[in-house]
């Protein structure tokens, strides 16, 4: 009895999930943060978040869902624009209802993601997938390979990939295949040798983190801006490197431009995972 109880309750979470973010799915593309600079300038650090409903930054009140100021990406700009003024910019590209799948096929709205990655100026990119695949009923195997394609094309690109695994559910059922999701991205971030930034396991760390959760997925502010204290951990030391090794106007003007690093030499002295129970 209690089994079914709470297969039940599972399914009610699930479908109030998906309605929550369908009108949000099959609308228009996201506008990326108004506050991009022009990533033609030298020196700019331009950063791209791609991902779901909770990089978008939906959290719900009062029986309503939408997206929020409030949110971990633009959190994680205020954060490494007090410490590096605004030659730090960060883009938001999250999604609702979509998988890692569909960034990498592209779809009607957005083309597929090696042609997004050739016009982009980010030097960053950070990719957060799971959720979606698990009320979808994609299997872990085939998360893998999305993420596993994204990330060599986007070290390919010249990027540097940043992985984030997702959020927990509060859901136990739901949170337990959602833990499978999440051991692919980790698996990938270890094979590819590029950062993680592991919100799964560091917010269930916290003693309260089902009470900051506005809905059977997405977090409430206060939760979103904890996800962007654990973002700006990994991604801040990659943002130093490359303010580090940007070219001053004077040298610009004087030198031709060296080939770019691969995403891959970026990572490497700073492949750490945030968050992490090792």
């Amino acid at each position: 009895m209690r089994r079914r109880a709470t297969t039940r309750s599972s399914r009610r979470i699930a479908l109030a999930v998906v309605a929550c973010v369908a009108a949000w799915s099959a609308g228009t593309t996201p506008a990326p943060a108004a506050s991009s600079v022009d990533a033609t300038r030298s020196g700019d650090v331009v950063i791209e978040a791609y991902g779901d409903s909770t990089t978008l930054g939906i959290s719900c009140a009062d029986g309503r869902c939408g997206p929020r100021p409030q949110n971990a990406v633009t959190y994680l700009q205020d954060d490494l624009r007090a410490a590096h003024g605004e030659r730090v910019s960060v883009a938001n590209y999250g999604i609702g209802g979509t998988m890692a799948t569909q960034l990498l096929d592209g779809s009607s709205r957005n083309p597929p993601w090696k042609a997004r990655l050739a016009t982009s100026p980010a030097q960053i990119v950070t990719i957060n997938y799971g959720i979606n695949e698990v009320m979808r009923n994609q299997t872990p195997e085939q998360f893998y390979a999305a993420e596993t394609a994204l990330v060599k094309d986007a070290l390919a690109a010249g990027k540097l990939p940043v992985l984030q695994t997702s959020n927990p559910m509060p859901d136990g059922r739901l949170n337990a295949k959602l833990g499978a999701m999440v051991a692919m991205t980790r698996r990938v971030a270890q094979e590819q040798h590029v950062p993680l930034v592991d919100h799964y396991a560091s917010i269930q760390t916290l003693a309260d983190w089902k009470g900051m959760m506005s809905d059977g997925a997405h977090p409430k502010p206060e939760l979103y801006r904890v996800k962007a204290g654990h973002d700006f951990e990994v991604i801040d030391p990659l943002v130093q490197k490359l303010l580090r090794e940007a070219p001053t106007a004077s040298s610009a003007a004087n030198h031709a431009a060296s080939p770019a690093e691969t995403g891959r030499e970026r990572a490497a002295p700073h492949a750490r995972v945030a968050g992490s129970q090792s």
